[in-house]
């Protein structure tokens, strides 16, 4: 599906599938989907940029049919640019690669868009901004990774929050969205919204309890903590 940046800032959620039980991915996108999520994060690791081995190409193109808002791909894997094509043709609506996973970022994005997705850069929490500076004209999300990629559940750091708010003042009036990944709950998010966020992946914030009723009161506790 054709994304399209709307200038207005409005929160999403994203909900990573990396928390959802992987016997029913398809049920358990729907089910989200349902309850108010506005993206579908999913979570390609390698066991070789991170300490975790998950998905890959074959899978989200199995998960794709079930996707009816926006999947947002978030690659942690190195080398990134031998799968892009992969992952794109998976039904990617948007592709991050992590900054630190290639020596050619400018390049890599240049591929990502060339296969008709929107691209999007994350940055682990010790890379600085200014990595990003000469090429946010090839930019369409930033990712400000707020725990060390690998595993979902784990502790939000603090520190980050004024990274986010640098970001977004870099991001300034350019159609770029900026999301928050790692911790993300209805205590962290709106830290990060006040900051200048506006897409929150949350996984075990939202998939805790297990039922769709559940996933729907999580993700408005998420969504009301930041009004």
């Amino acid at each position: 599906m054709p994304v399209t940046f709307d200038p207005k800032r409005e929160l999403k959620i994203a909900p990573s599938i990396l928390s959802a039980d992987f016997a029913r991915l398809g049920e358990e996108i729907r089910d989200v989907e349902a309850q108010g999520a506005d993206w579908i994060h999913v979570d390609p690791m390698d066991g070789h940029f991170v300490p975790n081995l998950t998905i890959g190409p074959n899978v989200v193109a199995a998960i794709r049919p079930h996707v009816k808002t926006v999947m947002d791909v978030h690659l942690m894997i190195s080398p990134a640019d031998t799968y892009i094509e992969a992952f794109a043709n998976a039904g990617s609506d948007i592709l991050t690669v992590h900054a630190e996973a290639g020596p050619h970022l400018d390049r890599t994005l240049q591929a990502i868009r060339g296969f008709g997705c929107k691209a999007g850069v994350a940055l682990n929490i010790t890379t600085p901004l200014s990595v990003i500076e000469y090429c946010l004209d090839k930019i369409d999300l930033i990712l400000v990774m707020t725990i060390n990629p690998g595993f979902g559940g784990q502790k939000f750091t603090h520190s980050v929050v004024d990274k986010v708010a640098a970001a977004r003042k870099m991001i300034g009036d350019r159609p770029i969205w900026l999301e928050v990944d790692g911790g993300v709950d209805p205590t962290t998010a709106p830290l990060c919204w006040a900051a200048g966020s506006d897409v929150m992946v949350a996984g075990s914030a939202v998939f805790r309890g297990g039922t769709p009723e559940d996933y729907g009161k999580n993700i408005a506790a998420i969504k009301n903590a930041c009004k």
